[in-house]
């Protein structure tokens, strides 16, 4: 059961997060779900062991052009990075209730898939000048 409603998911769509989400450290796989339909930039992003716990998370591509990750030579490993192509960018969103105009996209706390290997990170970007609250219909 998830926010959506009942889902199946097999084992090969499930990521493993090894240090967890920031403020869940201890929830390590969550699974990918389409919200509406393939062609929607907003994903949920649906914790496997708890059926409460899920995740609105969208492309960053989809709302703007410039927004570059840096990865840790640690993260790379942990990530098990062979190629910039495995890689999935992801951010979290925030829409309040009856306001969708102030949806906004948490920009300094990336989440970064192997989307081969099925690991995930997130990765904070405190010093790249991103804000937690970017507005993309506002910019």
């Amino acid at each position: 059961m998830t926010k959506l409603g009942e889902r199946e998911i097999s084992p090969e769509g499930i990521v493993y997060f090894p240090r967890g989400l920031i403020g869940m450290e201890n929830k390590r796989e969550f699974a990918l779900l389409s919200v509406k339909d393939e062609r929607s930039p907003f994903l949920l992003l649906q914790c496997v062991t708890d059926p409460g716990l899920g995740l609105l998370v969208a492309d960053p591509y989809a709302f703007m052009d410039e927004y570059d990750v840096r990865l840790e030579k640690l993260d790379r490993k942990t990530l098990k990075i062979e190629n910039v192509k495995q890689l999935a960018i992801l951010v979290t969103v925030s829409i309040p209730q009856n306001k969708p105009e102030n949806t906004t996209l948490n920009l300094q706390g990336p989440i970064v898939i192997n989307t081969q290997a099925r690991i995930g990170l997130q990765v904070p970007q405190t010093d790249a000048g991103y804000p937690t609250h970017y507005n993309p219909i506002q910019k």
